[in-house]
């Protein structure tokens, strides 16, 4: 069975980085074209899918966030 790498730093990075530069998810969500909810429980890891840990990549990726 295909496992997905754990993103939960990464998550929690994200999250940080929303916070410090007064990103909200609701803009996030816009910017990526997803729902608010979908992009709230992506970050939570509420909801743990391949599209999901695709989302997250990009944002890490997008705002260069280490």
């Amino acid at each position: 069975m295909n496992e997905m790498p754990e993103t939960l730093e990464g998550r929690e990075r994200i999250i940080q980085y929303l916070n410090a530069n007064d990103i909200t998810i609701a803009d996030l969500a816009a910017m990526y074209g997803i729902a608010k909810q979908d992009m709230s429980d992506y970050l939570s890891g509420r909801k743990k899918n391949p599209r999901g840990n695709k989302i997250i990549l990009k944002i890490i990726s997008d705002f260069k966030i280490r």
